[in-house]
């Protein structure tokens, strides 16, 4: 039947907004149209920071209702969220409370409490994740330090997106590349890491199988069907964690290329077909997650536009009117070096007052602070740009290989001051797109899952066909070196 005229609906949950997307194979080319998108966001009650995962679940449904009018046959439906945050479920199968966010205070500490119980080096070799107290292993280490009444009683643990497989399908499992960026599974072994669960005092019945992307689930339940007036449709796994779809998306005719998810984080790396577990990626704190097709995704996270999300939502509540456009005109104009700050520095992972932070930090490196909201963007993005480059030059010492081109996929490719400043900032060619890589690439799995594609190579054709993307070169280089310079002297302990 070749790729005519399939569709699948990829739902595409994000930190700020979540989307149901009708993608289509047809006439030789891949089209994708937004069906529905709805607000997603932190919800703060007096015990801590959570998702409203039922608030979820009812626009994906409402979303999966929509796509009748197009009035045609879905073949299926897949989900890819964010990594690290996860649901428990009790003897049957009932959810356990709202599940936690990832940046609940709750992992205060967790990182040195860790290191009592089983050394850093230990967890590393084990596991070959990054060590950032957002990762589950730390949140479940905080339930056990506060002895929760949820993990007493928990019997299944899944990750968000498995979560919503389970109620579309009845199924319950774990896929692959969001269970790799827990820190709780073994990429060496291909299982979960019991040495590492057991010594931390995590139950390890909690875990379930691990399923690889592509896997048909099976049809959505008779109860879903009947809500939405979809009949007939397949629950087929994309890469759940989105950087995994992300990359599966990636327009690349070739390999050995560097890739950057582009988004509220930006994550910064390379597909490569074995993990990289070395006193190196260790030291510089990378982290091998899995990918698609028995590939691993050997990055870094750096903290990406959730700065300028913060800074302007401070500003809006101060009652300045400002948009993302308008802001990132004011940085075009700013003065450039102003100052350099580590994106990553651990105080700006938590939501408040961003651009005081900004000011306190450069205050406290002995550097001049950004003086308006241009000059204070234009630091955020220049610092993302030259932290970029730190990463791309110690991935190519871990995987011995100069990366010339480098592909941005995400939403995070609107922005194209922080696009050239990439090129600028690495002295390589930038090629950014698609915006909308993450559902692209969840589609993707899903028509390979379903055998309407043969592989991801096939796969990535059709995305080269069927999107334009937009090319930036390096300009002045050169001048990037002095602050690159500085950052790399600002990194310190955390790199």
């Amino acid at each position: 039947m070749g790729v005519e005229g399939y569709h699948y609906l990829a739902v595409d949950l994000g930190a700020e907004s979540g989307r149901v997307m009708l993608a289509t194979l047809s006439d030789g080319r891949l089209t994708l149209e937004e069906i529905h998108r709805f607000g997603n966001g932190p919800v703060r009650l007096p015990g801590g920071l959570h998702w409203d995962v039922l608030h979820l679940w009812s626009e994906i449904k409402a979303g999966i209702a929509l796509s009748r009018k197009y009035g045609v046959q879905i073949n299926s439906i897949g989900v890819d969220t964010w990594g690290v945050d996860f649901a428990l479920l009790d003897r049957q199968g009932n959810l356990i409370g709202n599940p936690y966010h990832y940046r609940d205070a709750r992992t205060n500490g967790m990182l040195e409490v860790t290191f009592q119980r089983m050394p850093r080096e230990e967890i590393f070799a084990h596991t070959g994740i990054q060590f950032m107290p957002i990762n589950s292993l730390y949140q479940l280490l905080a339930m056990v330090n506060q002895d929760s009444p949820w993990l007493k009683i928990a019997q299944t643990f899944l990750m968000i997106p498995d979560l919503f497989h389970y109620w579309l399908s009845g199924i319950i499992t774990n896929e692959f590349t969001n269970a790799t960026t827990t820190q709780c599974y073994d990429p060496q072994k291909k299982s979960w890491a019991i040495p590492v669960l057991e010594r931390l005092g995590i139950p390890i019945s909690i875990f379930q199988s691990v399923s690889s992307p592509g896997t048909v689930l099976g049809d959505v339940l008779p109860s879903v069907a009947e809500e939405t007036g979809c009949h007939n449709l397949k629950v087929v796994l994309p890469a759940t964690h989105d950087t995994g779809s992300a990359v599966a998306a990636v327009p690349a005719p070739e390999s050995g290329f560097a890739w950057i998810s582009s988004g509220t984080w930006s994550i910064v790396g390379a597909e490569i077909d074995h993990p990289v577990v070395t006193n190196d990626a260790l030291r510089y704190n990378f982290t091998n997650e899995g990918g698609v097709e028995n590939t691993w995704r050997l990055s870094k996270n750096v903290m990406g536009l959730w700065l300028v999300q913060e800074c302007r939502r401070t500003w809006v509540s101060q009652g300045l009117s400002l948009d993302y456009e308008e802001i990132t005109r004011l940085a075009s104009q700013a003065r450039p070096f102003v100052a350099v700050i580590d994106p990553d520095y651990p105080e700006f992972l938590y939501p408040g007052d961003m651009p005081n932070r900004i000011v306190d930090y450069c205050v406290r490196t002995g550097q001049t602070p950004p003086q308006d909201h241009g000059e204070m963007i234009r630091v955020v993005l220049e610092s993302i740009a030259l932290k970029y480059r730190w990463v791309i030059e110690r991935l190519e010492c871990l995987i011995g290989k100069r990366l010339d081109t480098i592909y941005i996929v995400g939403g995070g490719t609107k922005n194209r001051l922080l696009n050239q400043f990439t090129a600028d900032a690495t002295g390589c060619r930038v090629i950014a797109g698609p915006s909308e890589a993450t559902s692209i690439g969840n589609a993707l799995m899903q028509a390979i899952g379903l055998g309407h594609l043969k592989n991801v190579t096939e796969g990535r054709a059709f995305v080269r066909s069927s999107f334009s993307p937009e090319i930036y070169l390096p300009m002045a280089s050169e001048d990037w070196n002095k602050p690159y310079n500085l950052l790399c002297q600002l990194v310190g302990n955390y790199a």
